[in-house]
């Protein structure tokens, strides 16, 4: 048998080879290998991240609103090209953010809020007069959303009748045909917005097309009801835990400048306020970081399915709770009409009896 060769580098095969031809065989190997590490030495790293500030401090409403008016829509600039919108809580419980991104050829719109009339809330308006261009040659908009629930969809027909804009529906269908997703949850998009490329990633368990959007210019994670500093409303334990993994694999080599979410419902002490509040004083802050989105699996890992607190993590799935609430109803309602059948039994056997 033929001894094989040392090297699979080089192609030569001989039979007792001299160490003369092995030597130069092994200086080419080690010659290719220098070139190799000097060719990837020279490839130009990475670009930074385009920096933006989060030094804001958003309208947290009031115990009156009636006495404490404030503008129904916060604007506040990130950076030149990203917006963060938020409609006030006094206009809406919810207090829903949204994201304006601006590329050189389109812009991105993720979300429209939770009030649909515009003249409570001019959200259109205030967009259109955001982008680049003259009031007869805006940029061309695309509107997107995280998920369909009303609190992020209800101001759409305001954007719907606008010439050069492009609103896309929320439910899976429409969400998957726009995208291109053909084996759903799985696969990546991407939006190209001219000099600007969002990724498009399915993050289902809290609605069933939920998406979220990684943007490489800035390395903002824009993360939905997914994951926020609010209450996690889980409706698919296994698809959030699926999906919570995949944006982890996602985001474990990428730079993640924050990660912004849809809501904020807790103080800075990570307590939740009152359901239903129009006050938030004291309020957390929207940014999450990088650490906190990859610690999201182990937090998810401990949700029962049920109801869980974890640190300031509130999870539960609303469909059980109130299957729960209503189950105590019904048993309540039970026990009344069985006192009440019991009551007006005795009471027939004491006239009997007095009879």
């Amino acid at each position: 048998m033929r001894p094989l060769n040392p090297n699979p580098w080089c192609s030569i095969r001989l039979r007792n080879p001299p160490l003369l031809p092995r030597r130069l065989c092994m200086r080419s190997l080690y010659g290719v290998l220098l070139a190799l590490g000097m060719a990837f030495t020279c490839l130009p790293a990475s670009a930074d991240p385009i920096p933006g500030s989060m030094d804001v401090h958003w309208n947290e409403g009031a115990a009156d609103c009636s006495k404490t008016p404030e503008p129904p829509l916060q604007v506040y600039r990130y950076n030149a090209q990203t917006y963060i919108l938020r409609e006030s809580p006094c206009a809406t419980f919810e207090a829903p953010f949204m994201y304006l991104l601006i590329g050189s050829k389109r812009a991105l719109l993720i979300d429209t809020g939770d009030v649909a009339d515009p003249g409570q809330m001019p959200l259109a308006k205030t967009v259109m007069d955001l982008l680049p261009g003259d009031a007869d040659a805006r940029m061309p908009l695309l509107v997107v959303h995280t998920h369909g629930h009303l609190d992020h969809r209800a101001a759409d027909p305001q954007f719907q009748s606008l010439p050069h804009v492009q609103v896309v529906p929320t439910d899976l269908e429409h969400v998957k045909q726009f995208f291109g997703f053909s084996n759903w949850p799985d696969g990546m998009s991407q939006i190209d917005l001219g000099d600007r490329t969002i990724d498009v990633l399915p993050t289902p368990g809290h609605y069933p097309s939920h998406v979220s959007y990684y943007d490489r210019n800035t390395a903002l994670f824009f993360s939905g009801d997914f994951f926020m500093p609010a209450r996690l409303i889980i409706d698919d334990t296994a698809s959030d835990i699926a999906s919570a993994r995949r944006v982890v694999d996602f985001v474990r080599d990428r730079p993640v400048s924050y990660v912004l979410g849809g809501h904020i419902e807790l103080d800075s002490h990570g307590d939740t306020f009152a359901w239903g509040s129009n006050y938030h004083p004291d309020e957390h802050v929207l940014q999450l970081t990088k650490q906190d989105l990859m610690g999201l699996p182990a937090v998810l890992a401990k949700f029962n399915g049920f109801y869980r607190e974890d640190g300031m993590y509130v999870m539960f799935n609303q469909y059980r709770l109130l299957a729960a609430e209503l189950a105590v109803v019904v048993l309540v309602l039970a026990a009344m009409v069985t006192l009440t059948w019991k009551y007006i039994r005795r009471r027939k056997r004491r006239r009997l009896a007095r009879a």
